[in-house]
This record gives C-alpha cells, structure tokens and sequence, in this order.
C-alpha cells in the first residue's frame, strides 16, 4: 500500500469512527430518538457515509453491512413507525457491533482479511432481516412495542464465573435509566439516582474485576458535584457500553477506565486518597502511608496495570507542571 492509500485509509477508519459514534448515541436511547427527525436523518446519513467510504475503498464487508444498516434506517426515516420496542434497539446494536468489529479488525496490525470480513457478514445478515421485518411489523402494527417509556426490563444476575447471554443488553436498559437521569436538573437527588444505578450495574458484572473498577470510577466522577451532566453523560454511557460489549465478547480484561473519566474523579485532599468503594456503599478515606514502598503496595492492590499506567502519567505530568 502506497503512503497515500495508508493516509486515505486512515482518514476514512478516523471518519467511520466518527459516524459510528453518531450510531450508538442515537441508539442508547432510541426511543427518544424517534422523536427528533433530524437525528434520524443524521443516524441514516452516517450510515450512508461508511457504505460510500467502504465501497470506494473496496471493503466489500464493511460496505455491505452499513449498507444494510442504512437500508434499516431509511425504514425509520421514511417508514410509518411511531414507536421502537427494546427488540428494535438490539438488533440495531448488534448490527452496529459488527460495524465496529469489522472497522476495529481493518484498523488491526494484519488488517481485515476477505475470508473473515464475509464471515462476519454472513452471521449479520440474519439479524438484519430480523431487524427489518420486525420495523416493518411495527409500523403495520402487526406487534406492539415492548419495554415501552417507564418500564424496566428485569435484570437478572449473572452465573458465577460467566457473563449471562445477554449482559450487553442488560447493560444497554440500564444505561438507558441513567440517560434519562442525565436529562434531568443536576441536583444531590439525581446524583444519588446515578449511583444508584452504578450499584445495580456492579453486581450485574460481578466476578469481573475490570468491569467493576470501571463502574466504580464512573460513579466516583458522577458524585463529584464539579462535573456538570453535560460532561459525565457523554463518557460515561460510552464507556460503559463499549465496556458491557467487551464482557459479553469474553474481552473482560481489556477493560480499563480511560484518562478522561479518571480525571472527572474527586481529587483527594492532602495526605489521603479516595479508594475506590463498592458503587452502594459510601466512599471512604484511606491515609496515605509515609514509607513510600508502603503507597507503592497500596496502590497495587487498589488498581489494575491499565489504572496505574494512566495515574503514572498524571504524576509525571503534576511533577513537571510544579517543577
């Protein structure tokens, strides 16, 4: 490949993500998204742009499946649905998923090989018919949409040593909640409602060391009254999301909170450090001890590799920024 393809393929796996981003923040909550006609017009032209990239690029699998993606939302845009179910929003997230498989398999060190690409495809194409039968019973009203605005889909509790078969959904309804808390008028009530739902999310991933440590960072910033909604919503449902796919993928390990959501974390005061607690239970404060092999240990046993990476690098960074 020639320096200028590498720099056009490049640019069109940055652009993918982007529009990829555009697809999942429509999805979280689609619902509320069918009711802004502009956000599903932009949802079918992100669609729109990855199939046009991926066909001048000659990726045949990833032109396909946003291919049919953009078939299933021209259903929406142009369709008489008035109402999607939690169905709709599944088989949607799963064909998304196989977008970002295929993209993040193109952008791998051995790039995306044609055999797997059209193995990829082959398994999505059933959900897509799926998909488009099921709107296209929505809007003749053939089924009546399910998990409908104020209910909450059951969440059940995972086997011992195994994610459940459908963890990202679960995951995916509870995100939800919380979205819909977002939208709501910053106070210590709703922050109270968000940790709330961190609790539930914890015990939804137990056994899960990454996933649980994820989720307490993320109800760390959401307690710190600084951080405006605007500004948690964002990053915190994406990470979350992309964290609950990793567990249902077997890719737990993976999982690490990035450097923006460890820094919307409540800083400690002087000669402590928050710890971080189990989502339904109260933070507490730990003294730092004065032997620094002693915080060496402490931190060890507090954070994964991928967290004291990240906090090695503040701490470089607050050392040269006073020195």
């Amino acid at each position: 490949m020639s320096d200028q393809q590498d720099r056009i393929m490049r640019l069109f796996i940055e652009e993918a993500k982007e529009h990829l981003d555009t697809l999942e923040n429509g999805l979280v909550d689609l619902k509320s998204t069918m009711k802004d006609p502009e956000m599903v017009q932009e949802m079918f032209r992100a669609a729109h742009s990855v199939k046009g990239g991926a066909a001048m690029l000659s990726l045949d699998s990833i032109k396909t499946t946003a291919h049919r993606l953009e078939d299933c939302f021209k259903v929406l845009k142009d369709g008489p649905v008035k109402q999607v179910d939690q169905t709709a929003e599944s088989l949607f997230l799963k064909g998304v998923d196989t977008l970002k498989d295929l993209l993040a398999r193109l952008e791998g060190p051995f790039g995306l090989r044609n055999e797997e690409g059209e193995k990829l495809v082959q398994q999505v194409m059933p959900v897509f018919a799926q998909l488009e039968t099921h709107l296209n019973n929505l809007a003749a009203g053939k089924v009546v949409a399910v998990a409908t605005a104020g209910t909450r889909a059951p969440v059940a509790a995972p086997t011992a040593g195994a994610a459940p078969g459908n963890f990202a959904v679960q995951v995916m309804v509870l995100l939800k909640e919380m979205l819909q808390v977002f939208k709501q008028k910053e106070s210590a009530a709703s922050r109270q409602e968000l940790a709330t739902a961190c609790a539930r999310l914890y015990k939804l991933g137990a056994k899960f060391e990454p996933w649980q440590n994820l989720v307490k960072t993320a109800r760390g910033a959401i307690v710190n009254p600084k951080n405006s909604y605007k500004v948690l919503a964002p990053l915190i449902i994406k990470e979350l999301k992309d964290a609950g796919d990793l567990v249902q993928t077997g890719k737990v390990k993976t999982i690490a909170p990035s450097k923006n959501l460890l820094l919307l974390v409540a800083a400690p005061k002087p000669a402590e450090v928050s710890t971080p607690a189990a989502p339904a239970a109260a933070s507490k404060q730990v003294a730092l001890p004065a032997e620094p092999k002693a915080v060496v240990k402490l931190l060890l046993k507090t954070f994964n590799k991928k967290q004291l990476s990240e906090i090695a690098k503040l701490l470089v960074h607050a050392i040269k920024s006073s020195s």
